[in-house]
């Protein structure tokens, strides 16, 4: 699973919890982010780690570790975020260095990127699982 999907279905694991506390199965998350249960095993894993869950063996033991006011969207970015994924734009890791262009463009382009991601970081950290959760419920009674 790429960057991209992770930090959205894990937003979407703890608004499930949010919303469905005692009822988090592996199963029935996958079953509502459509996705295989052995991804979100593998994101919840993750966010325990980052202490935004907690999980109890047996059927439904995932549970919000906070207050869904608490997390915020950046920590649960950081909290899937990976090595590879750790900036949201990926450079090319080898620009030929004999070319005037390919020798510079990695040096000329890091400010622009390193700019992009603290703003969208700084972004993040104002907005909260609780925030999510409010605007599904809105959706579900308009449903």
């Amino acid at each position: 699973m790429s960057a991209n999907t992770r930090f959205p279905v894990a937003i979407h694991i703890l608004a499930f919890a949010a919303i469905y506390p005692g009822q988090c199965s592996s199963e029935r998350i996958a079953e509502s982010a459509n996705t295989n249960p052995v991804v979100i095993r593998r994101l919840n894993g993750q966010l325990k780690k980052a202490g935004l869950l907690r999980i109890r063996n047996g059927a439904a033991g995932t549970e919000l570790a906070r207050p869904p006011e608490e997390i915020t969207l950046k920590e649960v970015y950081s909290a899937v975020k990976t090595k590879e994924s750790s900036h949201l734009f990926s450079t090319h890791q080898r620009p030929n260095p004999d070319c005037p262009v390919g020798g510079n463009i990695l040096g000329a382009i890091r400010e622009p990127l390193d700019a992009a991601q603290e703003a969208v970081e700084l972004a993040l950290d104002k907005y909260t699982i609780a925030g999510v959760v409010e605007i599904i419920r809105k959706g579900i009674k308009e449903r």
